[in-house]
């Protein structure tokens, strides 16, 4: 028993040690390449990374929960400019037939004239026309185009973090912002009153972004 207890500690020790530092380039321990914050990030253009990012929203239900869904087809760029923040860009685009709620017989409900009409209008946009701080928070503002109406909105953001880029891929950022349009504004009337002056689906719609995006590396020159 001794001895299996000694090889345990040993094995233990041996993950520890390899878990935190890693090996070859990415020795440096993770928590020492991860940045936070503005000021950290390189000028580039980065690509959503879909399999690590969210295009969200969330309804409440007569009065009661909020329910969430989300698309799971769409692409976005981050044009960032690290000498000044204001002249960055963003823009995204969905795919509204890819909107998933969890449960398809409401998701194809939202698929139809009583919501997205996606057989006329396939796509949401956002494309950003002026990127400022007020205060200590930064904010995105730009034309949102959803069922064939656009109008001006603003996203408060903040940049997460940076982790710079090493030998298999370019430096990533992470974005969080969030914030709530009027769906009637966009021409989606569906949902009647109830009793006592309820809506059984609030006009307000919360937009929840979070982003992971990605600088591409560029290739190792040629020899000639």
């Amino acid at each position: 028993m001794k001895r299996v207890l000694v090889l345990f500690g040993v094995i233990l020790s041996a993950f520890l040690i390899l878990g935190h530092t890693g090996t070859g380039a990415n020795s440096v321990p993770f928590e020492s390449r991860f940045d936070s914050g503005m000021a950290s990030g390189e000028s580039g253009d980065y690509l959503f990374d879909k399999a690590h990012s969210f295009i969200g929203f969330k309804v409440r239900h007569m009065g009661l929960i909020e329910v969430p869904g989300f698309f799971r087809d769409f692409t976005g760029k981050v044009s960032y400019d690290a000498k000044d923040v204001a002249r960055s860009t963003v823009e995204f685009s969905a795919k509204v037939t890819s909107v998933d709620t969890g449960v398809a017989p409401r998701d194809n409900h939202l698929r139809s004239p009583d919501f997205f009409e996606v057989d006329k209008y396939p796509d949401l946009t956002f494309k950003s026309t002026k990127v400022e701080m007020k205060g200590k928070q930064w904010f995105v503002t730009g034309d949102f185009t959803m069922k064939g109406v656009t109008r001006s909105i603003t996203f408060p953001f903040d940049i997460v973090g940076w982790l710079p880029g090493n030998e298999r891929a370019g430096t990533r950022m992470g974005i969080s912002a969030q914030t709530t349009i009027n769906r009637r504004d966009y021409g989606i009337n569906y949902g009647q009153t109830l009793p006592g002056g309820v809506a059984a689906l609030s006009d307000e719609v919360k937009i929840d972004l979070q982003i992971e995006a990605g600088m591409a590396k560029a290739a190792p020159a040629q020899p000639k």
